[in-house]
């Protein structure tokens, strides 16, 4: 008889506490699960899922602009927010209610109350229960961050709240510029709502290739989106309409029915007793972990946003497989996290993976930039101002291709599957000998022969 309750106890019911737990207990493993929330976490239900759902319903009044050219009369398209975000919301219900099946099929206990750590092997829960643990694995995830905190700024939302409004608003202040602010900003602008950004740096999406940045706000600003570059918000007041107006940093004023910040996201660890216990976190409150996830406490692990490394549903998914591998099956392994495909889901839509042309250089890798701006065959007849852009970064002395980005439609799809090829080393002259498919988009990645730049 062990002298453990549990083989694995996971804190967090989200993409990678669901898949360790089922992983392990497909080793033979005791596996107990504890969600305060819904089951799921931040991807099913308050992020990338229930937020490409609403990405999608917002492209649809492109395509019914562009139906026209195309000879489509449908009349007049009137958008019901109400209906969308119900449906939106029945689809995360079912996906929360898939994972929790998973769980009971891999013969997970499931406990739904808050669990903190009270120990390097004690886990204490709301209910009063502790129950004992061989292993514990933390996976909280993260929560949005409402830093720099301003006066009059508990009148804002958040990313957790934007899926539940009671109403489309008319008009709609973001705060921030990285991919969730500009994710959503993209989407209410075509719902109808306006949509103002202010952002403290003077570009947006900062970490990405400079020419995607620059595409990027271009085709923002050609959806009518208003930026405001380089301000940030000083206060912000509740107005006797319910308004809320924002003050700026350079004096002006815009007046909103919500504000919404996005300014990044915080690891989830206060008030879990993991500091109590010695796991060690950084100046960022993540959990520090080695490159197996192992934290200070030799029987404590962490995976995913909590851990703050590359905040990614896919990356949390196979640390929490790793981890699972590596206490229960015998065979240790740990992620490689590089050349990480990621996208970003505003219209225009990025895809890229590996480096941008900025690191590379300043990694010291001699360069050649492939690049290309066309416009597609679908705004040929639909007449509407759309470019796609497309950058391959090449090392001129190995010809290896260090990075491939894309501005436009499909651009997540398309850099998927170039991923593979990027992974596994292809060369420039590996891109010019495959076959073009036409007529596509996809196509010009590999019909690109005059470097733009050396």
């Amino acid at each position: 008889m062990s002298e453990f309750d549990v083989d694995l106890f996971v804190i967090g019911a989200g993409s990678g506490g669901v898949r360790a737990a089922r992983i392990a207990a497909g080793h033979g493993a005791r596996v107990m699960i504890a969600e305060d929330d819904r089951i799921g976490g931040t991807c099913v239900i308050r992020g990338c899922v229930p937020k490409k759902l609403l990405v999608y319903g917002s492209r649809y009044a492109d395509d019914f602009e562009d139906a026209g050219g195309f000879g489509w009369d449908l009349g007049e398209p009137r958008f019901d927010w109400g209906r969308l975000r119900d449906r939106v919301e029945a689809e995360v219900t079912r996906l929360s209610g898939l994972y929790r099946r998973g769980l009971e099929l891999a013969k997970t206990d499931i406990v739904e109350t808050r669990a903190t750590i009270a120990g390097p092997h004690k886990v204490a829960l709301a209910s009063g229960q502790t129950v004992s643990a061989k292993y514990i694995l933390v996976a909280t995830g993260g929560r949005p961050s409402l830093e720099p905190v301003v006066p009059g700024g508990d009148m804002a939302i958040t990313s957790d709240e934007v899926f539940h409004l009671p109403r489309l608003p008319e008009r709609m202040v973001v705060v921030g510029g990285g991919y969730i602010a500009l994710e959503f900003a993209s989407v209410f602008a075509r719902f109808g709502t306006k949509v103002a950004v202010v952002h403290r740096r003077d570009n947006v999406l900062r970490g990405f290739d400079e020419d995607l940045r620059t595409r990027l706000r271009d085709g923002l600003l050609h959806a009518g989106i208003e930026l405001k570059l380089g301000l940030t918000i000083e206060r912000g007041e509740k107005l006797p309409d319910g308004r809320r107006r924002a003050y700026l940093s350079d004096g002006q004023t815009i007046d909103a029915d919500v504000v919404l910040v996005a300014t990044g996201r915080s690891p989830n660890t206060k008030n879990l007793g993991l500091e109590e216990a010695g796991v060690a976190l950084d100046e960022a409150g993540a959990i520090k972990v080695d490159s197996f996830s192992q934290s200070s406490v030799p029987s404590i692990y962490a995976v995913g946003d909590v851990t703050n490394r590359i905040n990614l549903t896919p990356v949390a998914i196979r640390e929490g497989h790793a981890v699972a591998d590596s206490l229960f099956s015998g065979r240790v392994w740990s992620v490689d996290r590089d050349l990480i495909p990621t996208a970003v889901f505003t219209t225009p839509e990025v895809g890229t993976v590996g480096l941008s042309e900025h690191e590379a250089r300043a990694l010291g890798h001699p360069l050649k930039i492939f690049e290309t701006s066309f416009r597609p065959m679908r705004a040929t007849l639909s007449g509407r101002e759309e470019r796609v852009y497309m950058k391959l970064v090449v090392d001129s002395f190995s010809d290896r291709v260090l990075g491939a980005h894309m501005l436009g439609h499909d651009a997540a799809e398309i850099i998927q599957s170039l991923a593979v090829a990027v992974r596994m080393g292809a060369t420039k002259r590996d891109f010019d000998a495959t076959m073009a498919l036409h007529p596509s988009a996809a196509e010009e990645f590999v019909t690109m022969r005059v470097p733009a730049r050396d």
